[in-house]
């Protein structure tokens, strides 16, 4: 069974999806790699390092496409490169599917076993391949680096014979992997941290990183079964908006990061609330690529609104692609391990499975995920 690894070709992404320790233990397994040419140049992995982990090297990216049993990516395929692949191909990746409609028709059409990671479940399970969580981790620790270099203050204490500095003050709103992640790496960086979540569940998890958990009373809130927090309903969105602006008033850096699976991010952070800020201050907003969290962000841009700074950049784990290539391709082979029949040699797509039932979006020309279908028949 051959599973082919493509070089990506979005632009400005150095992540690579496989990585040459992955492809040995995909080799392992019994499984023929193939890998096109220059596919971890960005990640400094030369061909040579994948030939010498067990893969073949191929330059021609549409024979690759149209020989491969599995294809691996980290992007969404390009809608063009789909008929291509042949019918009953296994495709893996991030497929961002409830803002692809027009993919995932033709991944339909084209017989595709089209598998979204983003869908895999947050289930025990399932978290050594969970793309979401590992590169979310990374987000979060560039998302505190990325307010470090922005901020004309420093993060820790320091007593000096010229007097002593106060740490600077960190408020983070959202408290899932990513937030968790930058709660840390701010505390570490000797801040002064509080954080805010929907979820009072978290409050426990905040509290053991050393940071102080914002209560704001919003009446019943939660998290779905997949650990995502519930959208709020108007009237909790003000209530929210209400409490954090004391809390955004006296942080040096405010982190957004704030998401609703499925749906446009939601704005809980607006120019009164900004106004409210001390000059100089900063916000990160993580979600800026699904609409964003903060009124004034924009897309791969630095702006200023009232004299704080908003830092809108796209793909904060991409910063760090050797990390995040380490840790998505180590996903994708815990993803492959898990499926892969060892008697046969090849990969089993269980069709019963918990997990293919959440991450599986088209199988044999239909569509097959449950979740797909009731949110794009809304």
């Amino acid at each position: 069974m051959k599973i082919a690894a493509m070089k990506e070709t979005y632009e400005g992404e150095k992540r690579v999806p496989l990585i040459p320790a992955t492809v040995d233990k995909l080799v392992k397994l019994g499984a023929e790699v193939e890998v096109e040419s220059g596919l971890g140049v960005t990640c400094r992995f030369e061909d040579e390092d994948y030939l010498n982990a067990g893969a073949k090297i191929n330059s021609d990216r549409q024979a690759l496409l149209k020989s491969a049993d599995i294809v691996l990516r980290l992007r969404k395929p390009p809608i063009d490169e789909i008929e291509l692949m042949k019918n009953g191909c296994i495709h893996v990746s991030y497929l961002d599917p409830f803002n692809e409609n027009e993919l995932v028709e033709k991944l339909k059409t084209n017989g595709i076993n089209a598998i979204s990671l983003e869908m895999i479940p947050r289930s025990t399970i399932a978290q050594k391949m969970d793309v979401l969580s590992s590169q979310a981790n990374l987000g979060g620790y560039v998302a505190v680096i990325q307010a470090c270099e922005q901020l004309d203050k420093i993060f820790p204490m320091m007593t000096t014979p010229s007097g002593t500095i106060k740490p600077a003050r960190v408020f983070i709103i959202g408290v899932g992997v990513a937030g968790l992640q930058a709660i840390a790496t701010a505390r570490r960086m000797g801040a002064r941290v509080e954080a805010f979540d929907t979820r009072p569940v978290v409050e426990e998890q905040v509290k053991s990183l050393g940071a102080k958990f914002v209560k704001i009373d919003l009446g019943e809130t939660g998290q779905t079964k997949d650990g995502y927090a519930k959208q709020l309903t108007p009237e909790q969105l003000h209530k929210q908006k209400e409490g954090m602006a004391k809390a955004c008033a006296q942080a040096d850096v405010v982190i957004t990061t704030a998401q609703v699976f499925g749906r446009k991010a939601p704005r809980i952070v607006d120019h009164a609330i900004i106004a409210q800020m001390q000059p100089g201050s900063v916000i990160v907003d993580m979600a800026v690529e699904t609409g964003g969290n903060v009124e004034g962000s924009e897309l791969d841009k630095v702006t200023e609104v009232e004299g704080v700074k908003i830092i809108g950049l796209a793909n904060l784990p991409g910063r760090v692609a050797s990390a995040a290539s380490q840790m998505y391709s180590a996903n994708l082979g815990n993803f492959i391990d898990h499926f892969w029949d060892k008697d046969n040699k090849e990969f089993d797509l269980k069709l019963d499975d918990d997990i293919i039932m959440g991450a599986l979006i088209t199988h044999d020309g239909e569509i097959f995920s449950e979740t797909y279908k009731n949110i794009i028949n809304k």
